[in-house]
């Protein structure tokens, strides 16, 4: 098979492709034919060796991909052959075979091609347990949302308008607003050309926003936090920009106001059936018409590097996939 193999940490030119033996479906297995594969920021983190969990290299980076079941191995008994899915491996995604454990795999919803279900799982996961369990978010409150064209930028936006809130989405080109338009946005700022915090209080008549959802970090940050309402609460996604931002503390002591965490993958792996709940409701979603994935752009693996590039250079609206069938 060929699998896309990260040879030394570094940049994404330190990947290649390679031939590689075909996997096997082990014990508890599934072994998947991948047609698509999700590139996403952290695989990039990943590379470089700056994520939280290192791999040592050579490796087969990817986390999500979607495809048709090969070969099961023994004890597996929800999946059979020619079985349409969606896979989350711990790595090895970037390849035209994967073997993964039954359970980091989920039957593929109807009405989605395996483009829009290899970027499905993480964005969405992250975006709807972001706004669920880590904000809480209400029907009525409003939430700003930063990087509204990227990857999980994208996704908030829809998870957030289907649960009833304002939206504002916050972009660094009209293009990308218009994306954001697109996907359900209420209101669109431009922090390229306008101020994020000024323009946030003109549309909440001062108040400020109920929740932040922030996969960029930088200098956006600190006029987002400023943006908040009373008991307002911001939501750490990623730093897409580079930069880690650093909060003023006296601004949360005088909103009441709550800096929080998510990192989907953890709480993923602490709370599976509350993931698997989510999943439901979000393939509810997607029936109903509330949310539809978004594969804007496809590369064949052979085009790897300018895939990765359109993240980097983070001119990629939604979602950046790799097509790998044979």
């Amino acid at each position: 098979m060929r699998a896309l193999v990260c040879q030394q940490l570094g940049t994404t030119d330190n990947l290649v492709i390679e031939q590689h033996p075909d996997p096997q479906a082990g014990p508890g297995e599934v072994l998947v034919q991948v047609h698509a594969a999700g590139i996403n920021f952290p695989d990039i983190l990943v590379i470089k060796g700056l994520y939280q969990v290192k791999i040592e290299p050579p490796f087969i980076p990817g986390n999500e991909a979607a495809g048709v079941v090969a070969a099961v191995g023994e004890g597996v008994n929800r999946y059979k052959t020619g079985d349409r899915v969606i896979i989350m491996p711990e790595g090895s995604a970037f390849a035209e075979l994967c073997a993964v454990p039954e359970k980091r795999v989920i039957p593929m919803p109807a009405g989605l091609d395996f483009e829009q279900a290899a970027g499905f799982t993480i964005t969405y996961g992250t975006s709807y347990h972001a706004l669920k369990q880590s904000a809480g978010l209400k029907a009525g409150e409003t939430i700003l949302v930063l990087g509204a064209a990227g990857g999980v930028g994208i996704t908030a936006v829809e998870c957030a308008k289907a649960m009833g809130a304002r939206v504002i989405a916050a972009a660094s080109s009209e293009d990308k607003l218009d994306f954001a338009r697109s996907a359900g946005a209420d209101e669109l700022i431009n922090y390229s050309k306008d101020s994020l915090l000024d323009v946030c209080k003109a549309l909440t008549n001062g108040k400020g926003v109920d929740v932040v959802y922030d996969p960029v970090g930088g200098q956006m940050a600190q006029q987002a936090l400023r943006s908040l309402a009373w008991h307002g609460r911001y939501l750490v996604i990623g730093f897409a920009s580079g930069d880690i931002p650093e909060f003023p503390a006296n601004i949360a002591l005088l909103k009441e106001a709550s800096i929080i965490g998510v990192w989907w993958g953890t709480w993923l792996a602490k709370h599976p059936a509350e993931s698997q709940q989510n999943m439901q409701e979000l393939f509810a979603m997607i029936a109903d018409g509330g949310i539809r994935p978004r594969a804007t752009r496809c590369w064949p693996l052979e085009s790897y590097a300018e895939a990765f590039n359109s993240l980097t250079g983070r001119s990629a609206l939604g979602k950046v996939i790799l097509t790998l069938k044979r």
